[in-house]
């Protein structure tokens, strides 16, 4: 994400006095304190006739300014929406004249950039293939979106093609944006592909941002960000419009410095989309997850201790035991179990994600933006390799080349990896386990901490407790669980289908007991003593 394809916004008169408060911000003033506050904070002060939405989009982009694109560079923010004061000043209007569409009305919300939305902003996934191509209509997120009241101001930064190009990859690099750096240290990691609105959201570039999830690309960079992030059950929240890799893993979802913040965010995008089959199952199950956000809401839950996913790093370990004790402090019942059958379906996970990314992909290409330069997953590798001085400098495209050599969906192969990954993961694994121990949920660490970038041994992670739940489809929240040589670490509340709800309520009673998170102060590096 080295190479930008930034579009600049000139921000209106005033925004020099922004800039200068998202400068001293870094340095840990006051001054940006409306721009770390909760959505329904920024929603008092605009209902009370204190805030405009024009001048809380204003206030960010100079943040953007000051902090994302100078200061200390955290490049995150990919592409910045040309129309977005105009779009605040509209939702301004409407409040004016007596309507506001809900707790997101006006509110500015990042989005990773591969989710389409038809204005003038690029749609590409992080690759130069796709930069400035324009989606021919929204995804359903960005619909849903609009319809809240949100104001799009702008694109995250990714981990190319969503971390599904190479074997060797560096997670936050992509060839349209560079490099995204992870705001507790600069030198370090942002994690997983929604790297971006990971760091942009520890940053306190916007007040809500979206990321998307196959396997850990929601909660690995959450945590490793110090923030909120909620992977759904599969079909909870569409993926029409979504640049994909996998039908059977891929979903949307909240990435915020709030429980309370995720779950307003997650009532306003989910809901049944006729274009995505998978969202049938959620009709009735779509509801207002504020309803969820309970200090009691741990009180005689029974939560299974997942041991096997301890033992990857020592200091993370300590950390989480203390907070068990929290856990425990506030009325739950803990339980260690071994989640059982995670060793099935390492590599028949990778087999399906492969063997449904290309018929995928052009399914996108075709339905999103068929005047694209590529078409194919053939035409994706061509332009790689044309252009690897700028695509190809730091790492390969193994991930694209295997999966352009799948057979496609009915391919035997396919269809029985795909079983064998939902009988392992849900009714011999998550499921088993829930029935048999009578749990409500499964905790463990979220993952390790943040690595330094590497562009030698490309990424090394610390752990990971993602892919239980990616695999089966199931709901994950993970929720800052304090720091590790002053780097966040994440605590993971993970349940069976459909309880969002559920979990929503243990993560918010965890964190207003605890409230471990801390704005950023953007240090280059991390010095540990020996």
């Amino acid at each position: 994400m080295d190479r930008r394809d930034f579009v600049r916004l000139g921000v209106a008169a005033g925004a020099a006095a922004g800039v200068a408060r998202g400068a001293s911000a870094a340095n840990g003033s006051a001054g940006a304190a409306i721009l770390d506050a909760s959505a329904l904070e920024q929603q008092a002060q605009l209902q009370a006739g204190k805030l405009t939405s024009k001048s809380l989009v204003q206030q960010y982009l100079a943040r953007i300014a000051a902090i994302d694109k100078a200061g200390p560079t955290v490049n995150a923010v990919i592409e910045l929406n040309p129309d977005a004061l105009q779009i605040a000043d509209a939702m301004d209007r409407e409040r004016k004249a007596g309507k506001v569409r809900g707790p997101l009305h006006g509110i500015p919300v990042l989005i990773k950039d591969n989710i389409a939305t038809a204005d003038k902003m690029s749609t590409s996934a992080g690759s130069l293939a796709l930069a400035g191509v324009r989606a021919s209509k929204d995804a359903f997120v960005a619909q849903k979106l609009r319809e809240a009241g949100a104001v799009i101001i702008g694109k995250t930064n990714l981990s190319e093609w969503a971390n599904m190009r190479s074997t060797h990859s560096v997670s936050g690099w992509s060839g349209r944006g560079g490099q995204t750096r992870n705001p507790y240290a600069l030198d370090r990691n942002t994690s997983g592909s929604s790297s971006g609105s990971g760091a942009a959201m520890a940053a306190s570039l916007a007040t809500l941002a979206i990321g998307t999830e196959t396997d850990g690309s929601i909660v690995s960079p959450s945590s490793t960000c110090g923030i909120v992030g909620i992977k759904p059950t599969l079909g909870l929240v569409s993926r029409s419009g979504i640049i994909p890799i996998a039908h059977s893993q891929d979903t949307a979802g909240p990435m915020t410095r709030s429980v309370a913040d995720a779950a307003l965010l997650l009532s306003a995008i989910s809901g049944a989309d006729a274009l995505d089959a998978a969202t049938a199952d959620s009709r009735g199950k779509s509801t207002d997850f504020a309803k969820a956000l309970r200090k009691d809401g741990l009180q005689g839950k029974r939560l299974g201790v997942a041991r096997n996913f301890f033992g990857s790093s020592t200091a993370v370990d300590a950390l989480i035991e203390k907070e068990l004790a929290v856990l425990k402090a506030q009325g739950a019942i803990l339980v260690d179990v071994q989640l059982p059958n995670t060793d099935k379906y390492g590599e028949s996970e990778l087999d399906v994600l492969l063997g449904e990314f290309r018929p995928d992909l052009e399914a996108y290409l075709s339905g999103y933006a068929a005047h694209a330069p590529v078409k194919t997953m053939a035409d994706v590798i061509a332009f790689n390799d044309k252009h690897a001085d700028r695509e190809l400098q730091h790492f390969g495209q193994e991930h694209l080349v295997a999966a352009q050599a799948k057979p496609g969906l009915q391919d035997k192969a396919y269809r029985e990896a795909l079983a064998n990954n939902r009988r392992y993961a849900r009714e011999e694994g998550i499921d088993k386990i829930m029935r048999e121990e009578k749990l409500d949920a499964l905790v463990a660490p979220t993952g390790g901490v943040a690595w330094l970038t590497d562009y030698i041994n490309g990424d090394h992670y610390g752990g990971s407790f993602s892919s239980p739940a990616a695999v089966a489809g199931y709901p994950h929240v993970t929720v800052p669980a304090g720091y590790v040589h002053g780097l966040p670490v994440g605590i993971s509340f993970v349940g069976g289908a459909w309880s969002e709800a559920t979990l929503i309520a243990m993560a918010y009673a965890y964190e207003q007991a605890t409230r471990h998170r801390r704005a950023p102060t953007f240090p280059a590096t991390v010095n540990v003593k020996a």
